[in-house]
């Protein structure tokens, strides 16, 4: 798989994920932009699968944010 389309394949899933963020899609979606285009100019294969590996762990930590958000809620209806 090639690098570039990693790179746009982990910027989709992030942008999607961040529909749900507590704070908003209007707070999320602009950092997450300039998250990845502060590294936009990047040739080096090797600190683009780095940036990668820190996008995929950004994604599962999102996740688990919404994942525990989703329990306290259900603890809390249900006692």
């Amino acid at each position: 798989m090639s690098l570039r389309y990693e790179v746009k394949r982990i910027y989709r899933d992030l942008l999607y994920l961040g529909r749900e963020y507590p704070l908003g899609y209007d707070y999320f979606r602009p950092r997450c932009h300039r998250a990845f285009m502060n590294q936009a100019d990047e040739t080096d294969p090797e600190k683009i699968r780095k940036g990668v590996q820190q996008a995929e762990y950004v994604k599962k930590e999102i996740e688990a944010l919404y994942r525990l958000k989703k329990y306290r809620a259900l603890k809390q209806s249900y006692g």
